[in-house]
């Protein structure tokens, strides 16, 4: 049975009330006071299983996925750093694109791949959204 939370109307006290799910979703105090339902947003953990070293795999989980541009670039940085941790530190294939980017640019390194080396060399955190 789902638990419900319900908020006391005058005090800021809480109750959590076990309710099947097509009961009248209703709590009544010792006081007889009705409380008010609390609704929360559920947890779920969705697709935390994906290969980070399987590119199609990761393009078949989050192609039809709702959520924002930001998202997707948190979720593919989970996935760099979960492919860094079995590497010893290295992610491949961040190394295989900043390789490439330099190859195309005449050997000019990736704004990010000089922020990640100023901050490994010199242990030092770096500001650059100034």
């Amino acid at each position: 049975m789902p638990i419900y939370i319900y908020k006391h109307p005058e005090q800021e006290e809480y109750k959590e009330v076990l309710q099947g799910m097509n009961d009248k979703h209703v709590y009544f105090g010792s006081e007889g006071l009705e409380w008010k339902r609390v609704f929360t947003i559920p947890n779920t953990s969705i697709d935390s299983q994906i290969d980070p070293h399987n590119q199609k795999e990761f393009v078949e989980k989050t192609g039809g996925k709702k959520g924002t541009f930001g998202d997707m670039m948190d979720y593919s940085q989970e996935m760099s750093e979960r492919r860094a941790e079995k590497n010893g530190g290295v992610d491949p294939v961040k190394e295989k694109y900043y390789k490439d980017y330099a190859a195309e640019r005449g050997g000019a390194k990736h704004f990010d791949q000089m922020r990640d080396n100023l901050k490994k060399n010199k242990n030092v955190d770096i500001d650059f959204s100034k």
